[in-house]
């Protein structure tokens, strides 16, 4: 008898990987919904006019084994060099502790932004590691949680000192030393908002009175260490803010900019343990003195106490500019990078401020050396003073002597067409340094250079103490390190425990093989700058991303610059703006933008230089087509844009988009449609076919790069043909201005994660995802639509891939608020929904296609027993102020010790929902938002302020 072997699809294997339910339990969810089949729900859903004609047609999806092995074949065409190009980029050790157990390990990056503090108290701890960090290194008061890079900071800076500065210039100054990715993200912000730049030398072209603000690099990035103490105060007495871009490392050798008298400083902590990535990502930091905390953007960490009196860390000033002041606001940071934060801050409490002063010393030590042995070869070396770089005059040997380099496997500068520079850092070997002696045509040893003197003048040194904090003084033994970080992890609620259902923000799964190749060398460890027969790798990779991106949203040409979605918002502004212009539309200037829409959507219109005009919603929270038209008929002839997200913000899909864009292409507009919902979108309908001119696809959502606990991201904008020669240029690809980000790729070296996700899922698999998350939506809507009202549905009763329920009704009869429903969603192991967005007070769900009917039935269990503790209020049977609900969440203190709530200590402590043996315990009880914003304390505390609040 033959053996018999039973069917294997592993197409179907694949599928399964991101695809939450199974095949029974899709159908059992279908009859639920009342169904007939999965396509005929899509039919009932999605209007018949928006549906794509064609289907994604990749071919056969790749197996793990087969997407691995082609992203090896790939990263083996990239050519992993010795990179000593500096410009702000760095060679860099990350301790394999970290890697392992943080970059690696998804209870820290599945997690989402720290919204919700009790959940989040672990990376919350880490962030506010690493404000401490920066404060201290910078000599400043207050430290922002990171920034996108540090281009995007140095311009976040100049807006900033724009708006409190009490100079009435419009013309900022900008240190001809700065790095050019710098200078040039600087002048694409200032442009659209009529500010005039001059670059030149602050010791010699600057007229304070003539500014607003100045930004100065230190080192600069050919070297030179200035000391900027003179400068700043000449910018202080014309009323004007300085601002100094540092490097972090070379400040534990280096006079802070604080010491300088400095009111923001800014920069990037790349160097700090985080590969350069081929740009990215990274986290810059913003640090500012005290007076200007409230107006510094991006997110802060500040310190609290929780309901017993124990301190807390929350997110401070926790609604940030772009929500409070909309179309006024001069930041849309919506984005942080939290995940390399703190890796940044954990390289710094491993090594601590000796350690890294022992870094920064042979970094320099080497540096020295090498100018030392170059001039012993007869060349002359500048600046005088430097820490890591030097720029060596070589007049027409600049060709021969970079070849030679290349020969060593050595990337060396070009700077002007008779210089070359050179920058060493923590990977620099004295091997290395050989090499490059060689390529200069000398046969040095690196002992003979033993007697080289240190560049940093005594004038400059450092002699102020950093990193005092005991944290930073930890046993940095591994055993020690590994339990400090589980310890924080395990205070959090990631993606790796629970399903977190934040309607418009996509947490689905991020496949373990699709995050592998990140941390490969040859993807780590390109220099953005490299040259490019040295990333023809990532080339391949970018085209063939591009390529399906472009399939996916039926556009002509993709820029993977932007590193965040609201970078990504602003960048597609800016082309629309260059479009006009370029046609001699200089009037067109008004963006009509719906009042439901996200706030980084009016913020990056100003941003753009665009003015903002509201329009309506109908009750239903559709665009007001009436009120839409009437308002693009009144501003016809000034009409830039307008911005609409598709389904609608409120879940829905419209049946008036297509509308939308023909009333503003009617007026001479384009239309920008945001892609914070496109997860409801893949495979079923495309924006381009909708009618929209542009999008930004929010990788980090639909094509699974993993939040981090708020970044990394990565924003890249889709446009149709008309609008590709105005996407943003970098001068290390086309030389064309425009740059929005530092790196020409954006945060390139995450984008192998979405690469791996489009090959594995193949374009059949990415629609069947698309159309499971619809399911999940509408699965919820159904089985809770008894106990909450669910507020927006089409005509057939059906929600898109998210969903929104009114708990407004339950604070008129119990008392019982939208924050009690989130606090006690903790108490049954679950993260809330997106709460009061975009309707005050209620909460909106969008489970993805990752998650089982299983944990989509725990969570609807969960809501539904919320709502019975509801009623048992309403019904008398609980006290409206003793109750589960304002007292959640419970911690493990409230298993032990006295009990005097009316009710009993496992209703409180084990809700329906919540797994007994495993349970989640939030480590504090329900913060204190007030007392965190009255007591700004925003770096890490002594123990001992906090001894009186536990008491």
């Amino acid at each position: 008898m033959s053996v018999k072997f039973s069917a294997y699809d592993p197409y179907d294997f694949a599928n399964r990987r991101h695809i939450g339910p199974s095949p029974s339990e899709i159908a059992a969810m279908l009859d639920t919904v009342g169904a007939a089949s999965l396509d005929a729900l899509i039919d009932d859903t999605v209007p018949g006019a928006i549906r794509q004609k064609a289907p994604l047609a990749w071919g056969k999806p790749m197996s793990e084994r087969e997407v691995l092995d082609h992203l090896r074949q790939t990263a083996r065409q990239n050519k992993v060099m010795v990179s000593l190009l500096g410009q702000g980029y760095h060679g860099t050790i990350m301790p394999p502790v970290i890697q392992r157990t943080i970059l690696e390990n998804p209870a820290w990056y599945t997690a989402y932004t720290p919204y919700q503090p009790e959940i989040s108290q672990g990376r919350l701890e880490a962030l506010i590691n690493y404000q401490t960090m920066v404060a201290d290194l910078t000599g400043l008061d207050i430290a922002n949680a990171s920034l996108l890079d540090e281009a995007t900071a140095a311009a976040e800076a100049m807006a900033m000192a724009h708006r409190v500065s009490k100079s009435k210039s419009t013309t900022f100054f900008v240190d001809r030393a700065c790095h050019r990715q710098t200078i040039d993200v600087i002048r694409t912000r200032a442009e659209p908002l009529g500010w005039s730049l001059v670059v030149g030398d602050p010791f010699a072209d600057l007229d304070p009175a003539s500014v607003f603000g100045a930004v100065l690099q230190y080192p600069g990035t050919n070297g030179h260490v200035h000391d900027f103490t003179d400068v700043i105060a000449g910018l202080h007495a014309a009323q004007a803010i300085a601002i100094v871009a540092a490097d972090p490392l070379a400040l534990t050798l280096l006079k802070s900019p604080g010491e300088m008298g400095a009111d923001i400083a800014v920069g990037t902590t790349q160097r700090f343990g985080v590969p350069v990535g081929y740009g990215g990502p990274h986290a810059a930091y913003m640090a500012v003195r005290d007076a200007w905390k409230r107006s510094m953007p991006g997110r802060l960490v500040g310190v609290t106490v929780d309901a017993r009196g124990n301190r807390a860390y929350r997110l401070a000033l926790q609604t940030r500019e772009q929500h409070i002041r909309r179309e006024k606001a001069t930041s849309n940071i919506c984005t942080a990078q939290v995940l390399l934060a703190v890796i940044a801050s954990m390289y710094a409490v491993f090594h601590g401020p000796e350690g890294l002063r022992a870094i920064a010393g042979r970094v320099h030590m080497k540096a020295s050396r090498l100018a030392s042995g170059l001039k012993t070869l007869g060349f002359a070396v500048e600046p005088e003073a430097f820490f890591d770089t030097i720029t060596v005059a070589v007049g027409e040997r600049q060709n021969a002597i970079i070849g030679a380099a290349l020969g060593e496997g050595i990337n060396l500068r070009r700077v002007g067409d008779d210089r070359i520079g050179i920058t060493v850092d923590e990977l620099t070997r004295q091997a290395n340094l050989e090499a490059v002696w060689r390529a200069f045509g000398g046969t040095l040893h690196y002992d003979s250079t033993d007697g080289a003197e240190p560049a940093i003048p005594e004038a400059l040194a450092r002699t102020t103490p950093f990193l005092e904090h005991p944290i930073f003084h930890m046993n940095r033994a591994e055993t020690e390190m590994t339990r400090y970080i589980r310890r924080l992890s395990d205070k959090d609620l990631a993606l790796d425990r629970a399903m977190i259902p934040l309607g418009s923000c996509t947490m689905k799964l991020n496949a373990t093989a699709e995050m592998l190749a990140i941390s490969w060398p040859e993807y780590a460890d390109i220099h953005p700058f490299a040259p490019a027969d040295q990333a023809l790798g990532y080339k391949l990779m970018i085209d063939d991303l591009s390529d399906k991106l472009c399939q996916v949203t039926g556009y002509d040409s993709i820029s993977m610059q932007p590193n965040s979605g609201a970078q990504g918002e602003y960048a597609g502004l800016l082309t629309i703006r260059a479009w006009h212009l370029a046609r001699g539309d200089t009037q067109r200037t008004v963006c009509l933008i719906p009042t439901s829409a996200h706030g980084t959507n009016p913020a990056s219109a100003q941003m753009a230089g665009m003015t903002v005009v509201p329009v309506g919603t109908r009750p239903n929270g559709d665009v007001d087509l009436d009120d839409f038209r009437a308002k693009a008929e009144t501003h016809s002839a000034r009409l830039a844009a307008c911005m609409i997200t598709y389904p609608s913000t409120h879940g829905v899909f419209e049946e008036t988009a297509t509308e939308v864009c023909r009333i503003t292409h009617e007026h001479g507009g384009q239309v920008y449609l945001d892609g914070a919902n496109l997860n409801a979108l893949v495979g079923i309908a495309r924006p381009g076919d909708i009618g929209a001119d542009v999008s930004h696809l929010n990788l980090h959502k639909t094509f699974c790069i993993p939040h981090g606990g708020g970044g990394p991201g990565m924003g890249p904008i889709g446009v149709k043909a008309h609008l590709a020669p105005f996407l943003p240029g970098h001068f290390a690809t086309d030389g064309r201005p425009g740059a929005v980000s530092a790196a020409p790729y954006g945060s390139a070296s995450i984008l192998p994660i979405s690469w791996a996700y489009c090959l594995m899922m193949g374009g059949e698999g990415l629609t069947q995802a698309t159309k499971i998350a619809i399911l999940n939506a509408n699965y919820i809507a159904v089985r809770l639509k008894d106990a909450y009202d669910v507020l927006y549905t089409s005509a057939s009763g059906r929600v898109a891939h998210e969903c929104i329920l009114d708990t407004r009704p339950l604070a008129e009869s119990a008392g019982v608020s939208v924050d009690d429903i989130a606090k006690r969603l903790i108490d049954c192991g679950f993260h809330a929904p997106t709460m009061s967005w975009p309707v005050a007070g209620t909460l909106m769900i969008e489970p993805t296609e990752s998650e089982s009917k299983g944990e989509i039935d725990r969570f609807c269990s969960a809501m539904l027993a919320i709502r019975a503790e509801a009623q048992a209020i309403e019904d008398g049977h609980m006290d409206p102020l003793n109750n589960p609900l304002r007292n959640a969440p419970h911690t493990v203190e409230d298993l032990v010790g006295a009990w005097d709530r009316p009710y009993d200590r496992e209703t409180g402590c084990f809700p329906p929902g919540s797994f007994r043996t495993t349970k989640y315990f939030a480590p504090v009880n329900r913060v204190d938002n007030v007392y965190g914003d009255r007591n700004l304390v925003c770096s890490c505390p002594p123990m001992s302020d906090y001894a009186e609040a536990a008491e």
